[in-house]
């Protein structure tokens, strides 16, 4: 199957995004060792950690609805280049700060702005594709992120071994390539009170603020806070993983984990296109739904194996769940918001986004500390099977409510 065939026709804009996102993604070096970096360079226990951890993802949350809110009233374009630049900077002065206080702050800060950026992405691809080429566009912009953390993790696991000061350095430099990238031919897209060629029912202007249009809305409700769930089985991959490995492999546990992360990203790349031919006639929720099965089985079997030929094998089972979540969350939520809405909409994603990921990090870390990271596991596999059948609930509402209301998309 050719990848180039299939992404063949969108827009410019589309491609530059993806190329912002190898580049950027790439340089992402600071976050997937984030746990190893605060119990192993500045002393913090699990609990700590996972605190700490907990209130960087808890960050994301106001940064994306700032981001949001800024990307429907200033423009995506403008949104991007002004948050992504701030998350570069605050990235540098931790390259020089020895006081491990400072440093947390300027990572919170960092972070608070990558959350920024995000609706804006998602908001761009919203406005330049109609419903039915919205999964290539979102599914080209991850297999920009995949194909940057393929090697980005054995860059940084190399550097975090022996210069870590590089590893903030290198990760704001990217940032502000991206930054570069996007100002010189990215153009602003927002469509608010313009007519859309694609236009859709489900995606005219409405009046009134987030709260009252969510209100109408009760399926987008219900799925993000079922994605919740799906969000805090995921974020285990950078959280207890991680320190799984550690326990397991002991000083190369930093290496392996690199290497997982690598596995990830390869998939992602080799199988996105296969998967989405294949999934791409089935509902949005459809696939999510397989996506919990897979999430499930995949994390549930860590806390029973010790090779790295099964580490691998069941990254693979998590990443092709990752896939069918992140080519089909974006799609499902932008045919079901309203244009004017869209950026706002795309930051209350990144609400439940963060919200579950705060979750899994504070959480786990407490039950980490009295039950032993190996216990991990079959809780995540409980939580990812529970989100998956509260999908597929949601799923038949969505089907029964389609059907009363003359065919209205899901």
């Amino acid at each position: 199957m050719n990848p180039f065939k299939t992404y063949r026709g969108l827009p410019k804009s589309i491609y530059i995004l993806f190329f912002a996102q190898v580049i950027n993604r790439f340089g992402d070096f600071v976050l997937p060792f984030l746990t190893l970096y605060l119990t192993k360079k500045l002393g913090y226990s699990y609990g700590t950690a996972g605190i700490i951890a907990m209130i960087s993802s808890l960050l994301a949350i106001p940064g994306s609805l700032v981001g949001g809110k800024l990307a429907d009233q200033i423009g995506r374009r403008k949104t991007y280049l002004m948050a992504q630049t701030l998350a570069g900077i605050f990235l540098v002065p931790c390259a020089f700060v020895q006081k491990p206080g400072i440093i947390v702050i300027l990572l919170f800060l960092s972070t608070f702005c990558n959350a920024a950026v995000r609706p804006s992405i998602s908001a761009i691809v919203a406005d330049l594709l109609p419903p039915e080429e919205r999964q290539l566009g979102y599914s080209l912009i991850y297999q920009g992120i995949n194909i940057g953390v393929s090697l980005g993790p054995i860059v940084a696991g190399f550097l975090f071994n022996n210069y870590l000061s590089l590893l903030f350095i290198g990760d704001a430099l990217t940032s502000f390539i991206a930054v570069g990238l996007v100002f010189m031919n990215i153009k602003e897209t927002n469509p608010i009170h313009k007519e859309e060629a694609h236009s859709i029912p489900e995606e005219s202007e409405e009046a009134g603020n987030i709260l009252t249009v969510l209100w109408k809305r009760p399926q987008i409700l219900a799925f993000l806070v079922i994605d919740i769930g799906y969000t805090f089985a995921y974020t285990q991959h950078r959280f207890s993983l991680p320190l799984m490995l550690d326990d397991i492999f002991q000083n190369k546990g930093a290496e392996a984990f690199g290497y997982l992360m690598s596995i990830n990203a390869f998939t992602v790349i080799v199988m996105t296109v296969f998967i989405i031919s294949i999934t791409k006639r089935l509902k949005p929720l459809v696939n999510i739904i397989i996506a919990g099965v897979l999430y499930a089985i995949g994390f549930g079997m860590i806390g029973m194996i010790k090779s790295f030929t099964l580490f691998s094998i069941s990254t693979i089972l998590w990443t092709v769940g990752e896939i069918l979540v992140v080519t089909n969350h974006g799609v499902y939520m932008a045919n079901n918001s309203p244009k004017n809405f869209r950026g706002r909409f795309n930051s209350i994603g990144a609400l439940s986004w963060a919200s579950g990921s705060a979750l899994g990090t504070s959480l786990m870390g407490r039950y980490m500390g009295i039950m032993g990271v190996r216990a991990v596991w079959p809780l995540t596999a409980a939580v990812a099977g529970t989100a998956s059948i509260l999908m597929l609930m949601l799923h038949i509402y969505s089907l029964n409510r389609s059907e009363r209301l003359n065919g209205t998309s899901e």
